[in-house]
């Protein structure tokens, strides 16, 4: 599949997450931190009842959402890394890899809280440091 057909379905991973969010959430759903701060507790309420065989492609769906917001508050871009996969890479030349956090959310829990990770990252882009 080549490159352009993976960033179109990335954006339809993302456009599906956002209509069906934005029902459920109490303010006007989009790639903001209000929305990641909303999808880090829908993360957890999945977690705790669904097992993990059941989330499906659920985890990539929010790296997808999450990685998105990350694009718009920063200079980053989607991109893909030979080793790592689909992530968001920053002029500097480094990344961030929303796809795996969430992923590490729906297994770990909240100590690897995706809204920590776009806070981090929009705090050491506004650095200089990413």
């Amino acid at each position: 599949m080549e490159l352009e057909d993976q960033l179109r379905r990335i954006q339809a991973n993302v456009d599906l997450f956002i209509a069906q969010c934005a029902p459920a959430s109490d303010h006007d759903f989009g790639l903001d931190r209000a929305s990641v701060e909303w999808v880090d507790g829908f993360v957890e309420r999945q977690r705790a009842r669904l097992a993990p065989g059941e989330l499906g492609a659920l985890p990539s769906v929010v790296g997808c959402f999450l990685g998105a917001c990350l694009v718009e508050a920063t200079p980053g871009r989607w991109a893909r890394d030979e080793e790592q996969g689909w992530g968001i890479e920053f002029p500097s030349g480094n990344w961030a890899f929303p796809i795996s956090k969430a992923r590490k959310q729906f297994e770990e829990g909240p100590g690897d809280s995706i809204l920590a990770f776009y806070d981090m990252t929009l705090a050491l882009v506004r650095d200089g440091r990413l």
